[in-house]
């Protein structure tokens, strides 16, 4: 049977694209692709590149209370949302060229609308037109929750905040988990007087405890005021803003509120259950350990399957469908000690099992400590770090590492290699201190402060 492509990719984010170009460029196979928005999808346009920026931003009102403790003469007369708003656009502008470029550099065919699945090798679009592929890969990503509340339509969400006309003087953030939390940080470090709310008694869950802990007082010590066990009941737009009704009754006046209570797989209306492709609860597309689906011409890969939702791992299990489906060498993916790191303020970095994980399957050791790091101690700052190895007592396996600390996300890359590779306390500690440094604590703790 002849089709008019190889491969159609419905979905231009970074694990979408990845697989288009590389099976272009690599198969010599001819491939095509739909986008209904922009191009480099949740990670490079309302994700983690324009919310890393944000949080750079964010940094320096800090940076320069800092400073002038050291003794620089700096002043820090406000942040111009306007001109960074800009900047940003901007930025984000070049990056979705530089998605275009290379995909057309591949060969890979684009058309920029919605696009359904019809059947087994059919692709719709939202133009009418029907396309045939011998195999299509479904990469439509995550999109924000919004409980159903009254007047949640007057809040926004993670998509919004990067277009607001003006930042708002007093903001809600209402969710616990490392978005909001992420966003708090953010919010507060550009002067706005930010408040997160969460149902739950600690933000973070699923998290280590002892790291939670540690960053929520440091939201705190930073500025963020963070209200546990509550939540929102209802809002309503008033004059100057919006007023919210907690779940105790009580009311709030906020200028703005802004939803973070989770992300869902985006496979609503794409036909996919129709033709036989499993979809779980929580509408997640079912795959195999190869990304492929019930239907053996479908696959799917990156949020929408609701695996590991990062957009590294999306790029890696694009690169293993190119393998298996392209190039008939069956490659599963490894979903097994990814290191992440949440842009919290404390940052966080994390490969591995929290302590509660690790306690649950074996008998552990708990090598950690907390300390205020010399760069912030020298000003009597009160911020403090952890650095934290989570041991198996049995085999002395490093199960989990946990950094709470500026930089955390960077040093979790390196330490992420070690834990990967299976390394030992005993590994650890024959590693010679870089001093003076905080990362240092990572291979000078000797003794466990507990075992569990």
């Amino acid at each position: 049977m002849s089709f008019d492509y190889d491969l159609f990719v419905i979905g231009g984010g970074s694990g979408g694209v990845r697989a288009a170009r590389v099976a272009a460029a690599d198969t010599v196979s001819k491939v095509g692709m739909a986008e209904e928005s922009r191009y480099g999808g949740t990670c490079v346009i309302r994700g983690c590149v324009p919310k890393k920026l944000m949080v750079f931003a964010s940094t320096y009102a800090p940076a320069m209370k800092q400073a002038a403790a050291y003794g620089w003469d700096v002043q820090a007369v406000g942040f111009d949302w306007s001109a960074f708003r800009v900047k940003l656009e901007g930025e984000l502008d070049r990056l979705e060229a530089v998605y275009r470029r290379l995909l057309k550099n591949s060969g890979v065919e684009t058309y920029d609308m919605r696009a359904t699945v019809a059947g087994p090798n059919t692709v719709r679009l939202a133009d009418g037109r029907e396309l045939t592929a011998k195999t299509i890969l479904v990469a439509t990503g995550g999109w924000p929750t919004v409980p159903k509340v009254p007047g949640a339509e007057h809040a926004i969400t993670s998509n919004e905040i990067f277009h607001l006309e003006s930042l708002p003087k007093r903001m809600l953030i209402l969710g616990g988990g490392y978005i909001a939390c992420e966003f708090a940080g953010i919010l507060n470090g550009l002067g706005v007087d930010t408040y997160l709310w969460y149902r739950g008694t600690q933000v973070l869950r699923g998290f280590d405890g002892e790291a939670r802990d540690v960053i929520s007082k440091g939201m705190q010590e930073r500025g963020v005021t963070i209200v546990t066990e509550t939540n929102i009941a209802q809002i309503d737009k008033v004059a100057d803003g919006v007023q919210v009704t907690d779940t105790q009754g009580a009311l709030h006046d906020f200028d703005l509120v802004m939803y973070a209570t989770g992300r869902a797989p985006n496979s609503s209306g794409l036909g996919l259950e129709a033709l036989g492709v499993g979809l779980d609860r929580a509408g997640a597309v079912e795959v195999d350990s190869y990304s492929q689906t019930a239907v053996p011409s479908i696959y799917a890969i990156g949020d929408v399957t609701n695996r590991v939702n990062l957009t590294p791992v999306a790029i890696r299990e694009g690169m293993a469908f190119v393998e298996t489906a392209m190039k008939g060498n069956p490659t599963p993916v490894d979903h097994a000690l990814i290191p992440s790191a949440v842009f919290t303020q404390p940052e966080y970095g994390t490969i591995g099992l929290s302590e509660e994980e690790a306690r649950a399957q074996e008998v552990i050791e708990v090598y950690a400590t907390t300390f205020r790091p010399m760069n912030t101690s020298f000003i009597n700052d009160p911020h403090e770090v952890l650095m934290k190895l989570v041991v198996s007592q049995a085999s002395r396996k490093v199960l989990g590492c946990h950094i709470v600390a500026d930089g955390a996300g960077e040093m979790i890359q390196m330490a992420g290699i070690a834990v990967k590779m299976g390394a030992t306390k005993e590994d650890f500690d024959r590693v010679c201190a870089v001093h003076p440094t905080m990362s240092e604590e990572l291979v000078t703790m000797k003794s466990p402060v507990r075992t569990a």
